[in-house]
């Protein structure tokens, strides 16, 4: 299925029923008083947040969307039947923002929450409820309200426990595939994910959530490589897990431009609890992996974890170290 992670869409709630002018037309009754029924409120829009739901893309094929309208009421004092709601089903992570992308509405962080968006019109009223002492026999009746209506717009933030970030090609998605039962594109070159990738890792019979973001580059707040658009999915993560290549020449240098984007896109990420992880480190003799090592941990002075998805190596030690930050 093609991840969409942002939509805009035109909701229109339903118009209440305008009410009824009639009267009452009975044998040997000459004169029947009003008797006019309400009509019935329109149905309004509600937004649910779907748990089993990732992506926006169905939005992409429809914008419009429109609740039922009340219908009118009828003689006998009848009233018009109440439109139907629409239910509008988005994924968990869903935040709705009005028209300028700016104001937010409402922000989805629970299954099956829901909020109700646009308001359906009130019903009109039914001659019968203008008789009064002075006017027996009113022909007076009021249409219903219009419905709201207005364009939204959808934004997925993807929530999960732990965010994979790193440079590209650091191995997120093998990382991802190797923790989690996800099923991720995966090759030997950068930017092969190009949309967020959930899944799920147990052990213990604990379970800890993995988004893999897409690689980050210099410069990606500013929307070089992929984009910033990429950095709004990490602010939902409890913890990042900063996967390095080992392999790589300049291991510091490429933490610590990551470390410089999350800090100029905002306090929130640069904040967040990190998890240093190296991996790819079978493809180092170990004399040299303990050089770079030792020479990382004397210029940034933090902890780390080294593994290789490859070889299956420290795999079970890195599963039981994010259940216990998660599971703190």
């Amino acid at each position: 299925m093609k991840f969409l992670d942002q939509a805009k869409i035109y909701i229109k709630a339903g118009n209440g029923g305008s009410g009824s002018a009639s009267f009452r037309r009975e044998k040997f009754i000459e004169y029947g008083g009003p008797d006019g029924g309400d009509g019935g409120d329109g149905g309004s829009i509600i937004f649910e947040a779907e748990r089993n739901l990732n992506t926006l893309i169905d939005f992409r094929y429809r914008q419009h969307f429109k609740a039922e309208d009340g219908h009118i009421g009828t003689k006998r004092k009848r009233t018009g039947a109440a439109g139907k709601d629409l239910i509008i089903k988005v994924p968990v992570g869903t935040q709705i923002y009005e028209e300028d992308n700016n104001t937010l509405i409402y922000d989805f962080t629970k299954n099956k929450e829901r909020y109700l968006v646009a308001a359906g019109g009130s019903h009109g009223l039914g001659n019968v409820r203008f008789k009064s002492s002075t006017n027996r026999a009113p022909t007076k009746k009021t249409p219903g309200k219009l419905g709201e209506e207005f364009w939204v717009w959808l934004q997925l933030k993807v929530i999960a426990d732990i965010g994979i970030i790193g440079m590209p090609n650091a191995g997120k998605s093998s990382l991802l595939a190797a923790l989690t039962r996800a099923r991720p594109k995966i090759a030997n070159y950068p930017f092969t994910t190009l949309d967020p990738n959930l899944g799920v890792s147990y052990y213990d019979n604990k379970e800890v959530t993995l988004a893999d973001i897409p690689g980050l580059v210099e410069g990606a707040h500013e929307g070089v490589g992929l984009g910033d658009k990429f950095l709004r999915h990490i602010e939902r993560c409890k913890i990042l897990l900063h996967l390095i290549d080992v392999s790589e020449e300049k291991i510091s240098e490429n933490y610590l431009k990551i470390r410089k984007e999350l800090t100029k896109y905002g306090e929130i990420l640069s904040k967040k609890k990190e998890i240093i992880v190296f991996n790819k480190s079978d493809l180092l003799e170990k004399k040299e992996l303990d050089k770079k090592l030792k020479i990382f941990k004397s210029k940034i002075k933090k902890k780390f974890e080294v593994i290789s998805v490859v070889s299956d190596t420290n795999l079970i030690t890195l599963r039981k170290v994010l259940l216990k930050n998660v599971h703190k």
